[in-house]
């Protein structure tokens, strides 16, 4: 029996687990390996596609499912599938030409479960690729005949983005979607009541878990729903008020190794 029988760790990436660089530290990957070696449960949850953390899937090595597509879907590596997704209404359409119409320089993505596609290239998107190393794979939003997963917005002013956001939710069809932005010049469309904490709560069910001990770190608005869904949400000290203001417990920022210090700390409570 190790120490941490039971116990799931849930982190976000960039922010969090991941330093500015877009590195993981030793003393964090330390720290993980000894919590899986005592019976933990240790996985991520973001924003982010299946096929563009393969970097943190060999590093970190999770031990079960993570969740991918800001909650929207549970992929199991080690069977090269998801274990549980949910769809967009093709209905979302209707807000992404809304927002085609009325911002031209918006760059647009939608996401499937599989692929992402550029629909509108702007700076924010070339960057985006340039990070993740995706291929610019061009398609009109209309011409995605897959199942869609997220649609996502791009604008490196701040006033745009939030008037982005106050016109998708004054359209009749807003309530039937949710809407997250998940960094400064990102805005996602999202299917309805779902969020990191849809993610964290499935996985539970799917591990047959009892959720009260589960843990969510995070440092930004879409990982607040995880805070509020597992049983201790802890925000680095890096993350965004709104971040701050809904977390249990704040710890280091992501520069000072901050899984390490949760899980040093939750081993002195054992």
């Amino acid at each position: 029996m190790g120490k941490f029988d039971g116990v799931l760790i849930c982190t976000d990436l960039d922010g969090t687990l991941l330093k500015n660089d877009k590195t993981i530290s030793q003393e964090n990957l330390n720290a993980i390996e000894h919590f899986k070696n005592e019976g933990g449960y240790f996985t991520f949850i973001t924003g982010r596609m299946p096929f563009f953390v393969s970097y943190v899937l060999n590093t970190i090595k999770p031990n079960v499912p993570f969740g991918c597509v800001n909650g929207a879907g549970l992929y199991d590596e080690a069977k090269g599938d998801y274990v549980w997704k949910a769809t967009m209404p093709d209905t979302v359409l209707e807000l992404v030409e809304l927002i085609d119409r009325h911002f031209p320089d918006v760059g647009i993505q939608v996401n499937t479960f599989y692929k992402t596609y550029f629909c509108k290239e702007n700076q924010v998107m070339k960057n985006f690729r340039a990070v993740t190393g995706l291929e610019n794979l061009v398609c009109h939003y209309r011409d995605v005949k897959e199942p869609i997963a997220k649609i996502l917005f791009g604008s490196e002013s701040d006033a745009e983005i939030k008037q982005i956001e106050r016109l998708l939710k004054s359209h009749p069809l807003a309530d039937g979607f949710d809407f997250i932005r998940s960094e400064e010049t990102l805005y996602e469309i999202l299917p309805k009541g779902i969020g990191k904490g849809t993610a964290i709560t499935k996985l539970c069910e799917h591990l047959q878990l009892d959720i009260k001990k589960s843990i969510a770190i995070g440092d930004y608005n879409n990982d607040i729903s995880m805070f509020r869904a597992a049983g201790v949400g802890i925000a680095v000290s890096n993350a965004c008020q709104e971040a701050l203001d809904a977390a249990d417990f704040i710890t280091v920022s992501n520069e000072e190794h901050a899984i390490a210090k949760v899980i040093s700390d939750l081993e002195q409570k054992f």
